[in-house]
């Protein structure tokens, strides 16, 4: 019981990579069909002015205009909220 409390109230808790990585596909198939898809599944330290978090690193591939384009997306493994995302 104590390592469970540990794990989810003293920051250890994280969610599945694939769980975030389904929820920004979902958010990228509003706008068209994806033709990849990838996460890291092991997060790694962030940390952007002074908020320091744990994240996955992962990416998305759809055509855009005849043209296949890439995008990666920084995300909090404890929320699964996207906290960057870029096209390449």
């Amino acid at each position: 019981m104590g390592i469970f409390i540990t794990r989810v109230f003293g920051g250890g808790f994280r969610l599945n990579p694939d769980m975030i990585l389904e929820q920004v596909k979902a958010q990228f198939r509003h706008e068209s069909p994806i033709e990849g898809s990838w996460i890291e599944k092991h997060a790694v330290p962030f940390q952007k002015f002074a908020v320091k978090t744990q994240v996955y690193y992962g990416g998305i591939t759809r055509y855009e205009d005849d043209q296949l384009v890439q995008y990666q997306f920084i995300a909090d493994a404890k929320t699964g909220s996207v906290l960057d995302i870029h096209r390449l």
